[in-house]
């Protein structure tokens, strides 16, 4: 059985997701931090505004852990963290999911998982816009 090799996900290619996450977050005017994360869940690349919300950064490496954990865009799990969903675990006072996770994207190169990219600091549907951008830029 042969497989093909995949070039894996290098700081270059971190540092041009960030990139493309920050211009659209910019041109959004959102603040936002990112993290990208190698197939091991290695940290390859993490950026922090000092504007954005303090929990930010845990919120995006969060994502980014969960999207290579699972090879699925994060924004697929909403449904399951809201109140009767598999993931959920506590009830919040709006009904709400107890965490909004959207915003965390596999990267894959030849079909291949090869790292994640996780945005946090916008609202969820954002989060995951200018994650989306920086992974269509990574061609």
């Amino acid at each position: 059985m042969s497989t093909t090799a995949v070039t894996p996900l290098t700081t270059q290619d971190a540092e041009a997701l960030i990139a493309a996450a920050l211009s659209a977050a910019e041109a959004a005017g959102v603040t936002v931090s990112i993290t990208v994360l190698d197939a091991g869940g290695h940290l390859l690349a993490f950026r922090r505004d000092d504007q954005a919300v303090l929990i930010s950064g845990e919120t995006s490496t969060r994502k980014a852990y969960t999207a290579l954990q699972l090879n699925a865009p994060t924004a697929d799990l909403v449904d399951a963290v809201k109140p009767d969903g598999p993931f959920h675990t506590l009830p919040t006072a709006l009904n709400q999911p107890l965490l909004f996770i959207a915003g965390g994207l596999p990267v894959h190169r030849d079909g291949r998982l090869i790292g994640a990219i996780g945005v946090g600091g916008g609202a969820p549907e954002q989060d995951h816009t200018f994650a989306t951008s920086a992974v269509e830029s990574l061609v």
